[in-house]
């Protein structure tokens, strides 16, 4: 992008591509990424490992007063060429990408006090510009006036399978992983995050949607690069 530095918001569905199209669009502008799904999965992995999420629910109370001790930070490791969150120091990439935070992560993204407190966060990453970032309402709510808007989606089945995929490849011995589980999965996140009533997932009026169903990870950056150039923001 020419001139300052701008920020683009990349919105949608989950499991559907977001957060690796936003890094490869990042590197190719040589801006920041920020994961804002991977900080509520932060506050998740936090609050399964301090008996917080239990057989009863989320013990709201004891969140909210441990909430501003939860440190959430990111860094690319330019030798395995992999963006890593840090949750109080402690890299966290591996955990937070289990079935088991999947399952709690909308749970959680639904409490106002921790979306609130994410925002603030987000916002404040995001002040210098020159971000891209990626999650459920960032042209919503977090960068209303973002230089670009995106809205990527595909069907539940495409997005499940993309998962199982990608599951089996880090862990292939693991026969827990399930295609059945991961589409009821994601289509249980799909309708959470599409009804909360603290911000729920929705297309921004002026957001360009992009569904890469039946996209390459290559075709699917191209396509960006070039609503960028078109724009003259690139």
């Amino acid at each position: 992008m020419s001139g300052k530095k701008g920020v683009i918001a990349i919105d949608g569905h989950s499991s559907c591509g977001k957060s690796t199209v936003a890094k490869d669009l990042a590197k190719v502008l040589a801006y920041v990424y920020i994961d804002s799904g991977a900080m509520y999965r932060a506050v998740t992995l936090f609050a399964m490992k301090n008996g917080i999420i239990g057989e009863s629910g989320i013990d709201e109370q004891n969140l909210k007063a441990q909430l501003n001790d939860i440190n959430i930070t990111f860094k690319y490791d330019a030798d395995a060429k992999l963006n890593e969150t840090f949750l109080n120091g402690e890299s966290i990439e591996e955990e937070i990408r289990g079935l088991e935070v999947s399952n709690n992560v909308s749970a959680i993204s639904t409490i106002a006090f921790v979306r609130h407190r994410m925002v603030e966060l987000q916002q404040a990453m995001g002040k210098e510009g020159g971000i891209v970032m990626d999650g459920r309402d960032i042209g919503t709510v977090v960068f209303p006036n973002a230089d670009l808007k995106l809205f990527m989606t595909a069907s539940p089945e495409i997005r499940a399978q993309r998962r199982c995929d990608e599951l089996m490849a880090k862990n292939p011995a693991d026969t827990s992983i399930s295609l059945e589980a991961i589409l009821q999965n994601v289509k249980s996140r799909d309708h959470i995050d599409s009804t909360r009533t603290e911000s729920p997932l929705k297309q921004a009026e002026d957001a360009l949607v992009l569904d890469n169903g039946n996209m390459t990870k290559p075709e699917q950056l191209q396509w960006i690069l070039d609503v960028l150039k078109e724009r003259n923001l690139a």
